[in-house]
């Protein structure tokens, strides 16, 4: 399987940053593309994106000033699968990716990748952060996984999809090429 191209752009607003692709995402080459996954319906819904995106659309976030990576490239069916060798990695990556791209906020979807890229220093729950890396904010979203039984429905992720737009300060009317 080839590796999941990451979308990136030149100091986006919000960079996006997953644990890794799903079999699925690195089958299409798209991000968040499995079936279940409302990534795309709470981009939209949380008014980040200005029109409705589909897994097929995350080639346009840039346009909109959006940018999306994993801190670990290689799929698998579950992050359970991934070794502490591939996070450790993935940190130094992410790190030189930040720090090339110069994103605003740095938004981490899950709790997961967070506490893997931050380590001890990760504060609980979704949310504002107090760390920094380089200029960027950090925040952290719920993982938009239907497995995520802390936050199941699309409502209870939505408020912090919601939170991230004010907090990223984010017109309504950006538009997108």
């Amino acid at each position: 399987m080839k590796r999941l191209p990451d979308r990136l752009g030149s100091r986006p607003r919000i960079l996006f940053v997953g644990i890794n692709p799903s079999l699925r995402s690195a089958e299409v080459g798209h991000h968040f593309a499995s079936p279940g996954n409302p990534f795309w319906r709470l981009l939209y819904a949380a008014r980040l994106i200005p029109t409705a995106f589909t897994y097929r659309d995350d080639v346009r976030l840039p346009s909109c000033g959006l940018a999306l990576t994993n801190i670990v490239p290689r799929a698998t069916r579950a992050a359970s699968e991934l070794s502490r060798a591939e996070y450790a990695a993935g940190r130094a990556r992410l790190a030189r990716s930040i720090a090339r791209v110069k994103p605003r906020t740095v938004a981490f979807v899950g709790v997961t990748v967070y506490r893997a890229f931050f380590g001890a220093a990760a504060t609980p729950g979704p949310g504002a952060k107090p760390q920094r890396i380089g200029s960027a904010r950090v925040f952290v979203l719920p993982n938009p996984s239907g497995l995520n039984a802390a936050y199941p429905g699309f409502r209870d992720k939505l408020i912090w999809f919601k939170r991230l737009q004010r907090y990223t300060s984010l017109r309504e009317d950006s538009t997108c090429d």
